[in-house]
């Protein structure tokens, strides 16, 4: 699903980035994607996904 349209960058792209980019923050998205940068209406679906998939990512690791 498109989250930026100003961009074209879709959910699968920023969880893409969020998890092999270290990305963890909407400013660090918007440098590496300009998610954010244009109009700003993709900055609360954006920032969930990045908090989804750091959370998701934390519950997998290998603790042991």
């Amino acid at each position: 699903m498109f989250v930026c349209m100003c961009y074209g960058v879709t959910d699968k792209k920023i969880e893409q980035v969020v998890r092999d980019g270290g990305v963890g923050n909407m400013r660090e998205l918007k440098h590496k994607l300009g998610v954010g940068s244009q109009c700003g209406a993709c900055i609360q679906m954006a920032q969930a996904i990045i908090d989804k998939t750091i959370v998701d990512e934390s519950l997998f690791k290998d603790v042991g």
